[in-house]
């Protein structure tokens, strides 16, 4: 995978790729979007941000009773 970076400004909605790109471009992209006016935003939008899912699943425990036996009938 190669990674190509450039800035630009949406225009309803849509990005343009630079024309010096095009010509490289010209199979499926990945594209992933940093607001650069914005780099820690604290919006809690439905999209998953690449830093949520760096962190691994949490879950609490506490109440539970864990019998050893049980675990290892399984």
């Amino acid at each position: 995978m190669q990674a190509y970076e450039f800035l630009a400004r949406p225009t309803n909605g849509t990005i343009s790729i630079p024309n010096e790109l095009r010509h490289i471009i010209t199979s499926d992209i990945r594209v992933i979007i940093l607001d650069v006016r914005h780099p820690q935003s604290n919006d809690s939008s439905s999209i998953t941000r690449k830093s949520d899912l760096a962190l691994p699943p949490t879950l609490d425990t506490r109440g539970w009773k864990f019998d050893r036996e049980e675990a290892n009938e399984r």
